[in-house]
């Protein structure tokens, strides 16, 4: 499968203009101390022809419980290009059908978006996907040539139902999530890892650049969902340095434990089941850097994001209580009693200002 980025849906807010932000503080030695918060915007980047190295493969020890990705699965069926160009042909005919309506409703996916996701769905079924020999077949007459997929075309038929008339997430439909050089596995349970959340590995990546001790030392990614933040500083790390990665949800720890298996993480990564900062005790005034992308939504905003989001991704990883503020003002409360002196701790906020008055 060509590893391109694609892009994932945000977190959507009705009535605001919202701005992603990664508020970090850095602790210096006793007695100083200081904050600063950072507010940036990621725009969805178009990324170059020039694809990463190819992600490493499955590991026959994967935990069993996490259903591998459709690009990683091997291609045990076969069907006749007839029928695949048959699904084909009703799969984006149904995506035609949607034009803007979710877009208005919700800030949803448009016809035109779900049409690049029925292709990125060929790539990953098909092995060896090359649509120029099913045209060349259509051509010769000879539609009954057989192809090898890794999805029944019944299968097919189903998942893409699913993200239509369920609006289940496109990421789901496949299990796996393009973020930074990673592909990351993803399901039912666990947090899409989303392009803003990419700023607080890049900020890791300019404090270990300067600072030997950070990039020696150890990191902890609370509320890791999928892994995301933790392998993408273990990456960062290199050689030095090793990385906590806590959660809460069981589906969480076996997802993230299949993606740092996957990237041969397994002795920088330690992935430990838990509330936030309970994971870490015994490491108490030895940590680092802490980072984390917490629940910061909302109760009552939940209803109002977008289908995909609000349906379907774990209210767990979303919902930060009646402010946003809960999960937040927990780790700023817990996060000095982890952190040595001139240490790091990043997490990711959303800010919104509401918008203005119509004239």
């Amino acid at each position: 499968m060509k590893p391109t980025v694609r892009p994932s849906f945000v977190r959507a807010w009705p009535c605001i203009a919202s701005d992603f932000s990664t508020f970090f503080l850095r602790l210096p030695p006793p007695p100083l101390a200081h904050a600063r918060n950072i507010a940036q915007i990621r725009h969805r980047r178009i990324h170059s022809s020039l694809s990463p190295p190819p992600p490493p493969p499955l590991l026959a020890s994967s935990p069993p419980s996490v259903p591998p990705p459709l690009f990683l699965r091997p291609p045990k069926y076969t069907t006749t290009v007839a029928d695949l160009l048959e699904w084909h042909s009703w799969a984006k005919s149904l995506a035609a059908s949607v034009g803007s309506s979710f877009e208005d409703s919700d800030n949803g996916p448009d016809s035109r978006l779900l049409c690049r996701e029925l292709n990125w769905l060929m790539e990953d079924v098909l092995d060896g996907f090359d649509p120029s020999l099913m045209h060349k077949a259509v051509a010769r007459d000879d539609p009954d040539v057989i192809v090898s997929s890794r999805a029944d075309v019944q299968e097919l038929y189903r998942l893409w139902k699913q993200r239509i008339e369920e609006r289940r997430p496109f990421q789901y439909i496949v299990g796996c999530e393009h973020w930074r050089d990673l592909i990351l596995c993803v399901r039912e349970g666990v947090l899409i890892p989303r392009p803003e959340t990419e700023i607080i590995v890049d900020l890791v990546g300019d404090v270990i650049s300067k600072d030997q001790g950070l990039r020696e030392g150890l990191w902890a990614d609370l509320g890791t969902g999928s892994g995301a933040i933790a392998i993408g500083i273990a990456k960062i790390l290199g050689d030095y340095g090793s990385v906590i990665a806590t959660d809460l949800s069981p589906v969480a720890i076996q997802v993230a434990s299949f993606n740092v298996e996957r990237y041969s993480l397994q002795e920088k990564i330690e992935v430990r089941e838990g509330s936030w900062l309970d994971p870490l005790k015994g490491v108490e005034g030895k940590v680092a850097g802490l980072v984390s992308n917490p629940p910061y939504i909302p109760s009552d905003d939940i209803g109002g994001l977008q289908a995909e989001v609000g349906r379907h991704e774990p209210r767990l990883a979303l919902d930060g209580g009646a402010e946003g503020m809960d999960d937040l003002l927990h780790l700023c409360n817990g996060a000095a009693s982890m952190l040595k002196p001139g240490s790091f701790f990043a997490f990711e906020v959303l800010l919104f200002i509401e918008s203005p008055p119509s004239s």
